[in-house]
């Protein structure tokens, strides 16, 4: 996407991880200084070091970090979002839109808890934003204006790609994308197993193995060819790659996998029902 730049002040609530990794890679990719972000945490600590490591102003006031910022990122829990959406509606600036980082809270509910016609978006990050390669999609509320759908879709851009989705897709982006690492992790784990089992040191294989996810993934979105056509590229006639590839098909990881993202976005869905 077109390189975007903060235009205003930028506040993030609830600024552990995630929400550090936010405030890393906007100033690393220099979509905003440090001057335009601002940060609170539950903590007096905790604050003093992200002012300290990012020269941000940080505190432990929500409300006060909130007030006059243009973009005001909520990275906290589900259970937080509504009760600090209420905190922090006096305080909230005319044309401010708020991000929500938490599943199962909806836009309906945040457009209530913020009162009026304020700008509300819910963004589904995943973990490798810590490190710039995260996956994020964004589903956009009623009163979103089309400035400040592209000043969102650059701030995660600074962590990673951004998609945007309907808000009922979300569920399962969160399925797929969001608990995704996690199955991905676990088939790094098994194919550096298989290299151990063939007789390789376990550092080695883990590298391998990881790298080769990462390249894998990288030549599905670099060149847009289809997995299957990828697969089949590596799979020469008679050769060593079918024989695995048959292992898998007996072992049943295709539907594994297919089961895994469906019961976590069906799970997710069911969060979001309580």
């Amino acid at each position: 996407m077109e390189t975007v730049h903060a235009t205003g002040p930028i506040a993030v609530l609830g600024c552990g991880k995630i929400g550090e990794a936010l405030v890393r890679g906007m100033l690393e990719s220099g979509f905003a200084a440090p001057a335009q972000i601002r940060a609170s945490a539950r903590r007096p600590e905790r604050a003093a070091y992200l002012q300290t490591t990012f020269g941000i102003h940080a505190g432990t006031g929500n409300a006060a970090i909130a007030g006059g910022a243009a973009v005001v990122v909520l990275a906290l829990k589900p259970n937080l979002v509504l009760p600090i959406l209420e905190e922090i509606r006096p305080a909230l600036a005319p044309g401010a839109v708020v991000i929500s980082l938490a599943a199962a809270i909806s836009l309906a509910q945040m457009e209530q808890a913020a009162g009026g016609a304020t700008a509300v978006i819910r963004a589904m990050p995943n973990t490798p934003a810590l490190i710039r390669h995260g996956m994020t999609a964004l589903a956009r509320g009623r009163h979103v204006s089309e400035p400040q759908m592209t000043a969102a879709a650059g701030l995660f851009a600074s962590v990673g790609r951004v998609v945007t989705v309907e808000e009922k897709h979300l569920d399962a982006v969160t399925g797929l994308s969001a608990s995704g690492p996690a199955f991905a992790y676990m088939v790094v784990e098994s194919m550096a197993e298989g290299g151990v089992r063939a007789g390789l040191p376990r550092d080695l294989a883990l590298e391998l193995a990881a790298q080769t996810i990462v390249g894998a993934g990288a030549m599905v979105l670099t060149t847009g060819e289809h997995p299957a056509k990828l697969k089949d590229n590596v799979t020469t006639p008679a050769g060593c790659t079918v024989d695995g590839l048959l292992e898998l098909e007996a072992g049943g990881l295709r539907v594994a996998l297919i089961k895994a993202v469906s019961r976590a976005a069906k799970r997710a869905g069911e969060l979001g029902n309580k």
